[in-house]
């Protein structure tokens, strides 16, 4: 199975639905509303309106889409998901292209506005599900068939495992889970051996992944092994699988996590996603939009600032310093240079109050916050957001887990420009203030939406005006 080829399905289909649909609105209104004859076909269709629409129209359809996810987890869609999504895409999109395209068209009527509207809702409508049930069907059909399956790992080896392994493989359509082999928990647990291979312990987790190239995990653990669950999942965290759980023990979790039964299978799918996709298109949009505009009329700042630093000390204007980025991947942050150089030659340290190292031109600029703002070329790189946890240095990141272990949680999504934390503490000058500013990027990630960014970035841009930054 390819899934690249069956985004590519996807795509095409809807590119087709939407180039179909407005060829039928302007074939609806020529015929209806003008009563355009056979002989005046030929003229009509080399009208300028329909060629724009046609050009602007089925890409219109394509970013909606993509923003509403639907080309994500392609191997993963059913028909009942389809006819929601393609439901509220297609009343949102009609409304949409109805008062940026017909509306200052010149119809005679608002019963010709309704009916076009109508027109353009139930083609739409029809051929975008058509097209979309045609691929979903035979994708789900290879699944049952058992063609198309899914490489799964099992976390667990007790008598709970063997239960969920024979349940699955009992079903009467293929659920899709391939089963590679299992990971051993607590040492002792050895029930699936007979069905298949052990590949190591909790630690080897990552490791199994990469080299089977799992995409499923379905966590079997019992009573005694809970206190395993957050090394299992801290495991899991930064690995492309997807996680699922046997019901018995849904109280031991928190967080999003819903109900599902996919391909028959009775789990729980523990759901990763943060946020919902078409608030991820939206948060990204508007991460390279800001940034964009940023980076243009900030420009003639940004000179000026160079030239200062330039002035005042001797070094680059530019700090590039290795930061830890989502999924524990490191980057290199970009910064005006607030201090002098080889202020770190004795190891990685801290800024604080009145601290020598730091530039009379850099103390404006953390004052500020000016310093940061050549990051919004991080932004565009897509190692950072405008909105999340500040990243840290690994020396640093080592100190908090020790006394912190949860701060992992922040490497689930792309650290950011600013933050709760941030607007909360500024710079921490130790490793406790660091801990303090976790909590408030903690809850940050749990009620992560378009609003709170919004606000976020509302209490920063009061921060840099006011130079209150510490």
């Amino acid at each position: 199975m390819n899934k690249r080829l069956l985004i590519a399905a996807y795509v095409v289909s809807d590119w087709l639905s939407g180039a179909m649909s407005w060829t039928v609105l302007y074939v609806f209104r020529k015929v209806v509303f003008e009563e355009t004859t056979a002989i005046e076909w030929s003229d009509a269709f080399a009208d300028s309106q329909y060629l724009l629409g046609l050009a602007i129209v089925p890409v219109f359809w394509l970013i909606l889409h993509g923003i509403a996810g639907m080309f994500a987890r392609p191997l993963k869609r059913h028909r009942i998901l389809e006819v929601g999504q393609v439901t509220w895409t297609t009343a949102l999109g009609v409304l949409v292209l109805f008062f940026g395209l017909l509306l200052d068209d010149n119809i005679k009527s608002y019963r010709q506005y309704y009916a076009s509207l109508s027109a353009l809702t139930a083609c739409h409508l029809t051929l975008t599900l058509l097209g979309r049930f045609i691929i979903t069907t035979r994708t789900v059909k290879k699944i049952h068939s058992g063609q198309w399956s899914f490489p799964t790992l099992v976390i667990g080896g007790n008598e709970r495992a063997v239960r969920m392994y024979e349940e699955i493989s009992g079903l009467h359509k293929n659920s899709g889970y391939r089963f590679i082999g299992f990971i051993q928990v607590n040492g002792v647990d050895t029930a699936l051996d007979s069905y298949m291979p052990n590949l190591g312990g909790v630690p080897q987790i990552q490791q199994v992944i990469k080299d089977h190239g799992i995409e499923e995990v379905i966590i079997a653990i019992g009573g005694d092994d809970r206190n395993n669950l957050e090394s299992i999942l801290n495991g899991l965290e930064g690995t492309p699988v997807e996680i699922r759980i046997i019901p018995d023990i849904y109280d031991i979790l928190s967080g999003s996590v819903r109900m599902t039964s996919i391909y028959g299978a009775p789990l729980i799918e523990i759901d990763r996603q943060i946020m919902p996709q078409w608030q991820r298109s939206i948060k990204r949009m508007l991460d390279w939009s800001v940034s964009i505009f940023a980076l243009i009329v900030l420009s003639p700042v940004f000179a000026m600032i160079g030239i200062l630093i330039k002035a005042t000390s001797e070094g680059p204007v530019f700090y590039l310093q290795e930061r830890i980025g989502r999924h524990g991947k490191p980057f290199k942050i970009i910064k005006f240079r607030s201090m002098y150089v080889n202020a770190e030659v004795h190891g990685p340290q801290l800024s604080k109050d009145n601290d020598p190292r730091i530039t009379p031109v850099g103390k404006f600029l953390r004052k500020s916050r000016l310093d940061e703002f050549p990051q919004f070329l991080n932004v565009l790189l897509g190692d950072m957001s405008l909105v999340g946890p500040r990243p840290e240095r690994a020396h640093f990141i080592a100190q908090i887990m020790a006394r912190a272990p949860h701060y992992h949680h922040l490497q689930k999504v792309h650290p950011g420009i600013t933050s709760w934390g941030q607007v909360k503490y500024g710079y921490a000058q130790n490793v406790d203030e660091m801990i303090q500013r976790l909590r408030f990027d903690l809850i940050y990630i749990e009620n992560m939406s378009i609003a709170l960014d919004i606000k976020i970035l509302l209490y920063t841009v009061l921060t840099v005006l006011r130079g209150r930054g510490k």
